[in-house]
C-alpha cells in the first residue's frame, strides 16, 4: 500500500514544492511512495519563483512543472506523513483534522527527532510487525510521534520553522533553502532507514 507524504506551506510555490521534490527523489527507490504538496493559502496555478527554481536546480531538482494547489481534507486524511514548513502550517493542518496530529510535524522538527531516534529505529520497526518497506516508513513515523516529547527542543522555537522567502530578497531565498534542504535530506534518510529495516530483518 502506497506510503504518502504531504508537504505543506502557505502559497505552495516556494518551500513545500521544493521539499516535495527533494523527498520524492530520495524516496523513489525504496518502495511505493507518493509525495505531494499543497498550500494553506495557495496561489493556485502559480509556478515556483525563479529564485527558488535556481536554488532547487543546485540539487538537481526541476521545479518548472509545478503548479500550486490548495490543501483540502482529503489530502490530509490520505497522508501517512505531513511535513509542514512552519509550526503555523502544522497547527492549521491539525485544526482541520485533529486525527492528523500524530502524522504531522514541521520538516525541521522531524529532522531533529530523526537525529535522536534513528539508532533505535530498526527495533521499533521490528516491534511494529512491519512487513513491507511502506509499513517500515509508517512505523518510522509512528516511532517519531510516540517519542517526540523526549527529544530536547531547540534553543529557539523558530528553529522548527523554515523562513518564508516569498517576495523577499535573494539572500532570504538562500537562507530558506539552507534550512530546508538539509532537513529534507535528514527526513528522507530516516524514512529510508525505516523502509530498509524491514528488508534487513
Amino acid at each position: 500500500m502506497t506510503f504518502s507524504v504531504l508537504s505543506v506551506c502557505t502559497g505552495n510555490i516556494c518551500r513545500s514544492p521544493v521539499a516535495e521534490l527533494i523527498l520524492a527523489d530520495a524516496l523513489r527507490a525504496v518502495g511505493d511512495v507518493r509525495v505531494e504538496s499543497a498550500g494553506t493559502g495557495a496561489l493556485v496555478g502559480s509556478g515556483v519563483p525563479e529564485q527558488a527554481q535556481k536554488l532547487a536546480a543546485t540539487r538537481g531538482v526541476d521545479t518548472a512543472a509545478h503548479r500550486a494547489r490548495q490543501i483540502d481534507a482529503g489530502m490530509v486524511r490520505g497522508a501517512d506523513l505531513i511535513v509542514a514548513m512552519s509550526r503555523e502550517h502544522r497547527r492549521l493542518v491539525v485544526e482541520s483534522l485533529p486525527a492528523a496530529m500524530r502524522r504531522a510535524f514541521t520538516l525541521r522538527e522531524l529532522a531533529r527527532i530523526a537525529d535522536e531516534l534513528e539508532p533505535g529505529l530498526a527495533h521499533a520497526v521490528a516491534a511494529s510487525g512491519a512487513q513491507t518497506p511502506e509499513d517500515g516508513m509508517r512505523a518510522a513515523v509512528a516511532h517519531a510521534a510516540a517519542l517526540r516529547g523526549t527529544v530536547a527542543p531547540p534553543a529557539s522555537p523558530d528553529e522548527f520553522d523554515i523562513v518564508d522567502p516569498y517576495r523577499r530578497s535573494d539572500q532570504t531565498y538562500a537562507l530558506s533553502f539552507s534550512e530546508l534542504s538539509p532537513a529534507a535530506d535528514r527526513v528522507a534518510a530516516y524514512l529510508v532507514a525505516g523502509a530498509r529495516a524491514v528488508s534487513t530483518r
